[in-house]
């Protein structure tokens, strides 16, 4: 055997050398940490030079891991970086949910408010326009309205009535401290629009959401 054979194996083996496992952990960490989904064990051996055993560097990273912020864990028969357990309520976000009134039910709730207690067809009269059980439904599950009592009248209606809930969300101690107009459409609970046919091309009819009614009317004494 000759030195060339001698040396050949040699060259050969020197080409299909692993990165030392300190790079091999490295390795797995970026291939976790820029992937959304967990990764098996065979995709990072796919990804990784010929002769890593990511196998092995998942071992010596979750070690490294232990105690910190994040976490290596195993996910089904993949491996991802996730948030340590008892640290999961910081990435919990509260977001405030803006639910718009529509111009009926807004016309609805003023007219309970300014009127309490009121029936539905004493909403109605005011208003000029039936009352939709959705509407009511909209301003019953806010809480901002409650049922009252019912009224000592043949068919004893049920009564409406704004709640704590109502009064606490404006600040008011009671409903005779409620705001005047001015107030309500720097609140944004009343539209800056004149009374009906002072626009021109309003549609005129009796569709609930479209239907003005004069705010003077609404918010009489």
């Amino acid at each position: 055997m000759t030195t060339e054979d001698n040396e050949k194996p040699e060259v050969e083996e020197s080409l299909f050398e692993a990165p030392p496992m300190g790079e091999q952990e490295r390795m797995v960490e970026a291939i976790l940490f820029a992937t959304a989904e967990p990764v098996t064990v065979k995709d990072m051996a796919e990804r990784m030079p010929h002769g890593c055993d990511p196998a092995e560097a998942l071992v010596h990273l979750r070690k490294r891991y232990e105690g910190r912020g994040v976490r290596v864990v195993k996910v089904a028969d993949a491996w991802a970086i996730r948030t340590a357990p008892d640290l999961g309520f910081l990435m919990q976000k509260e977001t405030v949910e803006t639910r718009k009134l529509s111009r009926a039910a807004i016309e609805t709730l003023a007219i309970i408010a300014y009127h309490q207690p009121v029936t539905r067809s004493e909403i109605e009269e005011i208003r000029g326009v039936s009352v939709s059980r959705g509407t009511v439904d909209q301003l019953l599950e806010m809480e901002w309205i409650r049922f009252g009592r019912r009224r000592m009248t043949p068919g004893r209606p049920v009564t409406f009535v704004v709640t704590p809930e109502f009064l606490d969300h404006f600040g008011l101690e009671n409903a005779r401290d409620l705001p005047g107009l001015k107030e309500l459409r720097s609140a944004g609970l009343l539209e800056n629009r004149p009374p009906p046919g002072a626009m021109p091309g309003m549609p005129e009819g009796d569709d609930e959401d479209d239907e003005a009614i004069g705010q003077s009317e609404l918010f009489e004494d």
